[in-house]
């Protein structure tokens, strides 16, 4: 029988942060912390998914609902059936990682069948704002080589020529967070590929990309909203060319890590996202980035503190968590 201990938190970013559908001030997050009957503890954190309504206080009354079914070797579609997708499976997902890791003394990375960690590059993300503001933030990014860029249905190919102004040499990403229609993509498109975009991310509501199946771009769209668990996958083949894998949309480490294996098999790259959050919530997802084409794991960077233990930001690069942190 495992014990767990809840624990609702608010991280305040750096700045607001603001994108289509909403502006943050500070990140809602669920902590968890799971024992066993020796004392053991794996520790994770969720945000959730908060368009689908999903809160801290909702994610931790799912894993009240559920405790007295876990145990530590639960894995696998087992553990995936006592919670449906979402921020309380992921909680409970990557806790069970890091128990199982602090355990047995054998890293998750190695339990995950991967031969070593590497460190990786992150987009660093820019998020809405005046013009002023995108220069200003924009300038602040010099050393960081891989940008995303949040827009919506007024601010797009403006801001994106404001960044492309200031970092001539960045590679560029945007995300418009289902703000766009069918017709501002077309009309934006060889704007975007004049700027030298390589990534437009969930353009379209997800209601409305069944349309994608008949337009060819010249940039690989990324489903984002769109692509939540490995059942969402083939729905998806005939309208973006990758997919964004979130540990809070799918509900953890151990469907992410499968979802990389579908999505190969049904030829879409791979991203790997965030929904915020810290070391904590990045270092299960790192895994994930080890055969991922675009990471995109950049929370601790937006918010003003961080966990103890935390991982290691270098100009973009991100360095392999430590076992104190995670796993």
């Amino acid at each position: 029988m495992l014990t767990l201990r809840s624990t609702i938190e608010h991280w305040p970013m750096k700045e607001p942060f603001e994108i289509a559908r909403d502006t943050m001030t500070k990140l809602p997050l669920l902590a968890i912390k799971l024992t066993d009957q020796n004392g053991v503890s794996g520790h994770a954190e969720a945000a959730g998914v908060d368009y689908d309504g999903e809160t801290p206080a909702s994610m931790a009354a799912q894993i009240e609902g559920i405790l007295q079914n876990l145990h530590t070797d639960i894995a696998g579609d087992a553990f995936n059936r006592l919670l449906p997708s979402g921020g309380a499976r992921n909680a409970v997902d990557c806790a069970l990682w890091d128990l199982r890791a602090k355990r047995s003394g054998v890293p998750a990375w190695h339990s995950a069948g991967l031969a070593r960690l590497e460190s990786v590059l992150t987009a660093f993300t820019i998020g809405l704002g005046s013009a002023k503001e995108t220069r200003q933030r924009a300038r602040a990014a010099r050393n960081m080589p891989l940008i995303k860029i949040k827009a919506d249905g007024h601010r797009h190919i403006d801001i994106i020529n404001i960044v492309r102004d200031e970092l001539p040499q960045a590679r560029l990403l945007i995300d418009a967070n289902q703000a766009w229609d069918i017709h501002l993509l077309e009309t934006l498109l060889p704007q975007l590929q004049a700027a030298g975009v390589e990534l437009i991310e969930q353009p379209l509501p997800v209601h409305e990309d069944a349309v994608l199946a008949r337009l060819r771009s010249p940039i690989p769209i990324a489903a984002d909203e769109s692509c939540t668990d490995r059942r969402s996958l083939i729905g998806l083949v005939d309208r973006y060319q990758a997919v964004n894998i979130k540990l809070d949309k799918c509900g953890g480490l151990t469907e992410a890590l499968a979802m990389v294996g579908q999505a190969r098999e049904l030829g879409l790259d791979v991203m790997v996202g965030n929904m915020c959050g810290t070391s904590l919530g990045m270092a299960p997802a790192f895994l994930v980035a080890q055969s991922a084409k675009w990471t995109d794991l950049d929370g601790p960077l937006l918010q003003r503190g961080d966990r103890q233990f935390a991982m290691s930001y270098v100009d973009g690069v991100i360095h392999p968590p430590s076992s104190e942190l995670w796993g």
